[in-house]
C-alpha cells in the first residue's frame, strides 16, 4: 500500500470533513436551541457567498470588508426567517416546521436563480492555490484554512452554550411552554439561533465557494451537514466536529482508491451510507441525548 497516499487522502479528507461540519453546525444550532431541524442550511450558505460576491462585485467593497458586511446582511435574514416563516408555525406538528424549512430551501435556491444566474462564480478571498507540504504529503491550503476556522468557531459555541443566554436557549428546545411560563422570551431565542446558523452558513458559503466556485451546487452541502449533524447527534456540537473529520477521512480514502474502479461517485456513497446506517443502528448519534417518551 502507497502509505503516503493514503495519509494524504486522510488527512485532506479529515479538513475537508470540519468544513463539511459547518454546515452542520448551523442544522445543530437551531435543533440545539429550538428543537427545529432545519433543511434549508445549505440554501443559506448559497445565500451567504452570493452575498459575499454582492457586496465585492455589485457594491464594490474590498473583500476584508464584503465578508463581515454578509455577515451582518445573513444575520438579519436569519431574524427574518423566523419572524415571517417559523414563528407562524409556533406550535404547529414537526413535520409541518420540516415541510417549511424544505420549502425555504426551494424559495431561496429559485430566488438566487433569478437574482444572480446559475453561472459559478469565484470567490477570490485570496488563499493561494499552492499546496502546503507536509513532509511527502500535500495538503490542500483551503481545506486546511477552512478546517482552522471551524475549530474556532465550534469552541466559540461550545463556550457559548456555557453562557446565561446559551442555557435559555436549550431551555427553549427542551420546552417551550415551560419557557414561557418562566418569562423566557421564546420566540427572541429562537431568532437568535436562526441568526446564529445564518452567520455559520456565510462563512461555511465563503470558504466552499473558495473551493468550487459560487453557485446553485453550494446547496447541495445541506446533505453533507445532514449526515454529519445525524452521525455527531443533532444537538452536540462536540459531536458534529468529531462526526465530520469521520466523515471526511472515510469520504476521502474512499474517493481516492474507489472512483477508479467504480467510475465514481463513491464520496455520495459514503454520505448516503453514513446517513441511513446511523439512523438505523444509533438514530440519536454518537453523542446525542437519547430522550424516552412515556406513553
Amino acid at each position: 500500500m502507497d502509505w503516503v497516499l493514503f495519509f494524504e487522502l486522510a488527512i485532506n479528507g479529515a479538513f475537508a470533513g470540519l468544513m463539511y461540519s459547518l454546515v452542520a453546525l448551523g442544522i445543530v444550532l437551531i435543533y440545539k436551541s429550538s428543537a427545529v431541524p432545519n433543511l434549508a442550511q445549505g440554501a443559506m450558505a448559497m445565500l451567504g457567498g452570493y452575498m459575499v460576491l454582492a457586496f465585492f462585485e455589485d457594491v464594490g467593497a474590498p473583500m476584508w470588508l464584503a465578508i463581515p458586511l454578509a455577515i451582518v446582511a445573513m444575520f438579519f435574514v436569519g431574524m427574518g426567517i423566523e419572524r415571517l416563516a417559523l414563528r407562524r408555525m409556533a406550535g404547529r406538528p414537526i413535520i409541518m416546521i420540516l415541510m417549511m424549512t424544505l420549502g425555504l430551501d426551494i424559495f431561496l435556491r429559485g430566488s438566487s436563480l433569478a437574482i444572480w444566474g446559475g453561472t459559478n462564480r469565484l470567490m477570490p478571498i485570496g488563499i493561494p492555490d499552492d499546496p502546503l507540504f507536509m513532509g511527502e504529503i500535500l495538503l490542500n491550503r483551503s481545506y486546511v484554512i477552512g478546517g482552522v476556522i471551524a475549530v474556532a468557531l465550534f469552541i466559540f459555541f461550545v463556550g457559548f452554550f456555557r453562557t446565561r443566554m446559551g442555557i435559555v436557549l436549550r431551555a427553549i428546545s427542551d420546552d417551550y411552554m415551560a419557557s414561557w411560563s418562566v418569562g423566557i422570551s421564546v420566540e427572541r431565542g429562537v431568532a437568535l439561533s436562526w441568526a446564529m446558523s445564518a452567520i455559520v452558513a456565510t462563512v461555511a458559503g465563503v470558504l466552499w465557494g473558495s473551493v468550487q466556485g459560487v453557485d446553485q451546487s453550494l446547496s447541495l452541502l445541506l446533505l453533507k451537514g445532514i449526515a454529519v449533524a445525524v452521525l455527531g447527534g443533532l444537538d452536540s456540537i462536540g459531536g458534529a466536529i468529531l462526526a465530520g473529520l469521520l466523515l471526511g477521512i472515510f469520504e476521502g480514502i474512499a474517493a481516492g482508491y474507489l472512483d477508479d474502479v467504480v467510475g465514481g461517485g463513491s464520496r455520495d456513497l459514503v454520505v448516503a451510507a453514513t446517513l441511513v446506517l446511523t439512523i438505523l443502528i444509533r438514530p440519536h448519534g454518537l453523542f446525542g441525548r437519547e430522550d424516552i417518551e412515556r406513553i
